[in-house]
């Protein structure tokens, strides 16, 4: 759990994924056209790949992928977070505030 709050606080906008994972592109490709540069964490290519997904369902993440951090607070504990963040505009409010974006 100490590695994930860690990871999470290293950049404005860190996303837990997995390589594999279309839905983790997805929301990867959502930050990018927003203009974020997130630090991304692929769980499948870590060596504690397998403990930071325990930890993430820990926080309430089921499934463990994708997980978006903002500002070092989880904001989506799947990809039907970050998708009704976008649509209701705080998404973008919230990489703002963060510093991710400037626009």
């Amino acid at each position: 759990m100490d590695t994930i709050r860690d990871l999470a606080s290293e950049k404005a906008v860190v996303v837990f994924a997995k390589s594999s994972c279309c839905i983790c592109h997805s929301v990867k490709s959502l930050l990018y056209d927003l203009g974020a540069s997130p630090a991304i964490h692929e769980l499948d290519r870590n060596a504690h790949g397998r403990e930071m997904e325990w930890a993430l369902r820990e926080l309430g993440c089921n499934p463990a992928v994708p997980a978006v951090f903002i500002g070092g607070k989880l904001v989506a504990r799947s990809a039907k977070d970050i998708i009704s963040l976008q649509v209701d505009g705080s998404l973008k409010q919230k990489l703002k505030d963060a510093r991710a974006i400037w626009l």
